[in-house]
């Protein structure tokens, strides 16, 4: 049975969540048809444009992506605070890029002379959107189904283009959060569809390589890594970022892209890199995770103390795969 969504998702939790969203039908979401010979490779486009655009729009930053043939891998962080410090204008601007709002809110958008009942009325809209724009549940419909609708005017038929439902995993320590991260960056690689991360075309990791030849820069529209800033953070602070050096994480990524390749396995030893040292894990364990990520983990990926409070927030009694995060987290 498919677990609720509100026992899947915990802001007090962890902000970060792995999202995958699959085709269904035999449809492809990308890539070349061996049957019909037909090339979707130009989707791809289309649903990294759409996936980017949402970041301008929602409370939630893209961590990282890959756009596969026929699924999509997303990384997300909920930036609940940014949400809540949006005035009512600024909720309903943001709204109104996706959807017409209602009568009122419009008349509120356009300075309107508008009488008390209204305004209270556009007050109760705009708390409705401003959760609605903090909402994984949302911003992954807002994504799928711009695209499911461009697929199917495309291929002239209807119905259903993605499954029922979008899988999530909430990620609730640094170890998951940078191993799913290298996990969804490294996914061309590993399906061998390209030979290196930076050359892997409409993934996170190929943005960040290039933005980073530019004098260490990074993406607007992917969430910045803070390195060492991250740890001096005061709950005031309006900085928001991945607590890992960009550099650390790019060579990290590299070094595991270049030992899961056939031809180069276990060429080199990982363990010396800065972050497996922060977060504690061997050079196996890395390999295990970053290469089988959904085989060995569910709904929610930590260790033991992180699954305790998951559970106790989300009100559920058994902690999910405890034991392997125990043996590939710990």
């Amino acid at each position: 049975m498919p677990i609720p969504r509100s026992q899947q998702i915990s802001l007090e939790s962890t902000p970060y969540y792995h999202c995958i969203s699959r085709c269904v039908r035999r449809a492809f979401l990308c890539g070349d048809d061996p049957v019909t010979g037909n090339s979707y490779e130009h989707r791809r486009g289309w649903v990294e444009d759409r996936l980017l655009f949402l970041t301008s729009v929602y409370a939630i930053d893209v961590c990282a992506y890959a756009i596969m043939s026929n699924h999509v891998h997303v990384v997300l962080h909920i930036h609940q605070k940014k949400a809540k410090s949006w005035t009512t204008k600024e909720v309903l601007e943001r709204w109104h890029k996706l959807h017409k709002g209602t009568l009122f809110t419009q008349q509120y958008m356009k300075d309107e002379v508008q009488p008390a009942f209204a305004l209270a009325l556009v007050d109760a809209s705009a708390e409705t959107f401003r959760n609605r724009l903090m909402d994984i549940s949302w911003f992954m419909k807002e994504l799928n189904e711009s695209i499911a609708r461009q697929a199917n005017f495309e291929d002239s038929c209807t119905g259903r283009f993605w499954e029922g439902r979008f899988k999530s995993q909430a990620l609730l320590s640094e170890s998951a959060l940078v191993a799913c991260m290298a996990y969804v960056d490294l996914n061309p690689v590993r399906a061998g569809i390209e030979t290196t991360p930076e050359t892997s075309a409409y993934t996170s990791i190929k943005k960040r390589v290039r933005y980073a030849k530019k004098d260490n820069q990074q993406p607007a529209n992917l969430h910045p890594f803070l390195g060492h800033e991250k740890e001096q953070q005061t709950e005031e602070s309006s900085i928001v970022g991945l607590p890992f050096r960009l550099t650390d994480y790019l060579e990290l990524v590299d070094l595991t892209g270049r030992i899961i390749r056939d031809d180069k396995r276990g060429s080199i030893d990982i363990s010396l890199a800065p972050i497996l040292q922060r977060i504690g894990l061997t050079s196996q364990q890395w390999l295990t995770t970053t290469t089988e990520f959904e085989k060995h983990f569910s709904s929610a990926v930590g260790n033991e103390s992180d699954l305790t409070t998951f559970c106790v927030n989300t009100n559920r009694e058994r902690r999910p795969k405890l034991s392997t995060c125990k043996r590939l987290l710990a």
